[in-house]
């Protein structure tokens, strides 16, 4: 009885997914536009993004300038979204907000629009132009509505973004320190590199980091100079390491920050500088 039941169950599903693939065909393929908008926003409603986004694509550009265009432009906008499409998403709640300034889906369009962005930035050792991008329309949000309820989501993306950014400038830093182990050239443009980190992002969460490798990279630069260079660059790195333990004093790389410190301080004992 239970398996006739579930058959006959089955039987009615298919009949409606049926109907329904053919309802949708014909309105796909036919020329009334209120037919498509009315089953494009029905196709929305239940979720069906990716159906209810090709009907879109065909009345969008039927709705501008009328009534029902602010409605039309946000759904399709918001399929692209829903459907990860976010290149094309992107570029419709710009369209929208650009063609609606005064609707009433004018934060969630900008919010969304500027996600959509978010969405697209890739791993920190790519390029970062889409990051930048996002970046950019992440603060304009942020500064154009501060009591949104989607501020605090906004921030949090900004801050992703941000870290993400701050990574790639740390490991490029990282590459020439060690590349430099055996190019002093590159060594200098390694610390020039960790400086100018420490000196444009100091609320890094990668600040600690920085303030070791610039104390590794010093100490290999010190110990390979020539003896008119040497003293000076060993004061340099051992400058580097108290601001490391001045700004963190229980560090992670303590250990290792030590231990450089350590054969820092023998080489400078030979000289008469105050130690």
């Amino acid at each position: 009885m239970f398996s006739k039941m579930r058959s006959f169950l089955f039987v009615c599903l298919a009949a409606i997914l049926l109907t329904s693939c053919s309802e949708y065909q014909k309105v796909l393929k036919n020329t009334d536009v209120a037919a498509k908008y009315d089953l494009a926003e029905k196709l929305y409603n239940e979720g069906d993004y990716k159906r209810a986004v090709r009907l879109f694509e065909q009345i969008a550009p039927k709705y501008i300038g009328k009534p029902q265009g602010e409605r039309v432009m946000f759904f399709f906008a918001d399929s692209y979204y829903k459907t990860k499409d976010y290149y094309l998403s992107a570029y419709q709640f710009e369209r929208f907000t650009k063609s609606y300034p005064r609707s009433d889906k004018i934060q969630e369009a900008s919010f969304l629009g500027a996600k959509s962005n978010y969405q697209l930035s890739p791993k920190y050792s790519l390029d970062q132009s889409e990051t930048d991008k996002a970046l950019s329309k992440l603060q304009t949000f942020i500064n154009t509505y501060p009591n949104s309820e989607f501020f605090e989501e906004a921030n949090t993306m900004a801050g992703e973004l941000t870290a993400k950014k701050e990574k790639k400038q740390l490991e490029i830093a990282k590459q020439f320190n060690k590349l430099g182990e055996f190019n002093l050239p590159i060594l200098v443009s390694a610390i020039t590199a960790l400086d100018n980190f420490i000196t444009d992002n100091p609320g890094s969460i990668y600040r600690e980091e920085a303030l070791y490798y610039r104390i590794e990279a010093t100490t290999n630069l010190a110990m390979n100079s020539t003896e008119d260079k040497r003293q000076e660059r060993l004061q340099d790195a051992l400058n580097s390491y108290n601001n490391l333990i001045k700004y963190f004093p229980e560090t992670k790389f303590k250990k290792d920050a030590d231990r450089l410190s350590e054969r820092i301080r023998e080489e400078l004992s030979d000289y008469t500088i105050s130690k």
